[in-house]
């Protein structure tokens, strides 16, 4: 997963196209994907998980294989359940480390259960 500081990341403009800010109450299922090649996803307070569900429904039953970035109120304790649904690319709010997110990938590097990139749970892909 790429991480961005919020500094990094510039807003989407009109004439992006190809870029579609999906909000957070929108169906993911009922969206035109021709063209588009990159969605970014809105956390607007940390509490509000939609964002996840909206982007594993687009990996998994859109079969989008596009960009999906997460905007917002975006935490490091939220990068590696961001990465198991299928985000590709973290915007941090303002304040948050990048050394100090990346380290996230480092702790947690095995799961039991599936996700996106590996859906067969850890036991049936070691038989």
């Amino acid at each position: 997963m790429q991480i961005f500081a919020a500094n990094e990341h510039q807003p989407v403009t009109e004439d992006q196209k190809h870029i579609v800010v999906l909000p957070n109450d929108a169906d993911p299922l009922a969206l035109d994907l021709a063209g588009v090649e990159r969605i970014d996803l809105d956390f607007p307070k940390f509490t509000d998980g939609r964002a996840f569900s909206q982007a594993r429904l687009l990996r998994q039953r859109r079969q989008f294989t596009g960009e999906i970035r997460a905007t917002g109120d975006v935490l490091i304790d939220q990068l590696v359940q961001m990465a198991r649904c299928g985000f590709d690319v973290a915007v941090l709010r303002e304040g948050v480390d990048k050394a100090d997110a990346k380290r996230q990938f480092e702790r947690f590097n095995a799961f039991y259960q599936g996700d996106v990139n590996h859906p067969l749970p850890h036991f049936r892909e070691a038989a």
